[in-house]
């Protein structure tokens, strides 16, 4: 081989390792989006927006084929290396990924079974509990279609696939924690009667959402949410599905200033939730500008750490974590 050629092999080398060290670098974080200039390569990504498929399905950790209502599905997850057994986890749902859904999948940022694993870990690692990333249906390599969020096929799909989460890894019990879209999944399945919740931590969560999709302009006739769906399921109007459980902490954090979901429709959750005798909080955080919708300080994580380690150590003080 010439020098020339040498040079040349080692230079391609050099690139792709620096790629894959940036990828990993701008793997998405909990909380808001944010932009990275690396995608992946297509023999790698996860796709979006894809039919059920048993035979795409396997039985194997990072993989739920369930059998909701609606018809089956299957649901990827992403998890620490430590969740086996856990006497409690914390599981999140992202916000809601329409502003990238219609991209290449090599486009989306994240969006491999490696960079999704490594932000769990990493988030384990910073809230000190197993975690676990369960991708929403269309997004991320689950079935389904991220244009029908929160219409029940998406509520029931999840629902069924904690189901078999908690069972196939022995979870004791979990904590829930969702941001915008993910806070209204993790509502939702509350009022549909989830048991074994330590705590809910639900960020800037959507409510009220018929009159949310007013307020922004964005409603068909004013019937319809912000995906021109009739069909939404609100968490708002069936507070009396939340099973009993004095134990349980439901937490609500947003900010006033909050255009995208307003911060009165998360409080008149909040209310109702306490109206119907349930243990519940709402608290404020500073948030991104102008949107203050994505709050700062990765004060979702740190409230779901600290709720689980209340539950797991109830006699014990609490702990910031890092």
């Amino acid at each position: 081989m010439s020098m020339l050629g040498y040079l040349r092999r080692h230079a391609r080398g050099a690139f792709v390792v620096l790629c894959a060290l940036a990828q990993a670098a701008c793997a998405q974080r909990t909380g808001p989006d944010v932009p990275r200039p690396f995608a992946a390569g297509n023999d790698e990504v996860l796709h979006w927006n894809q039919p059920a498929d048993r035979a795409s399905c396997p039985d194997r950790a990072g993989y739920l084929w369930v059998q909701p209502v609606e018809g089956p599905a299957c649901i990827r997850y992403f998890a620490s290396d430590d969740i086996d057994g856990a006497r409690i986890a914390i599981v999140q749902f992202s916000g809601d990924r329409d502003s990238v859904m219609d991209q290449a999948p090599t486009r989306i940022p994240g969006n491999t079974e490696p960079l999704r694993t490594l932000d769990a870990q990493r988030s384990r690692d910073r809230a000190g509990v197993p975690w676990v990333f369960v991708a929403r249906p269309g997004t991320y390599g689950s079935s389904g279609d991220h244009r029908k969020r929160r219409e029940l096929v998406e509520f029931h799909a999840l629902d069924a696939a904690l189901d078999a989460l908690m069972q196939r890894h022995k979870l004791q019990r979990i904590v829930i924690l969702g941001h915008s879209g993910g806070a209204t999944a993790g509502a939702a399945l509350l009022t549909l009667g989830r048991t074994r919740v330590a705590c809910a931590v639900l960020t800037s969560g959507a409510f009220g959402l018929l009159e949310r999709a007013t307020l922004l302009g964005r409603s068909n006739g004013g019937r319809t949410d912000t995906t021109g769906s009739a069909q939404f399921y609100d968490p708002l109007d069936h507070v009396g599905g939340i099973a009993r459980d004095p134990s349980r902490r439901i937490v609500l954090i947003g900010n006033r200033d909050d255009r995208n979901t307003p911060f009165a429709l998360q409080q008149r959750f909040a209310d109702a939730v306490g109206k119907a005798g349930h243990r519940v909080e709402i608290r404020t955080h500073a948030a991104e500008p102008p949107e203050y919708h994505d709050l700062t300080d990765r004060i979702g994580l740190r409230t779901a750490s600290l709720c689980a380690r209340e539950a797991l150590f109830p006699q014990l003080p609490e702990r910031t974590p890092p």
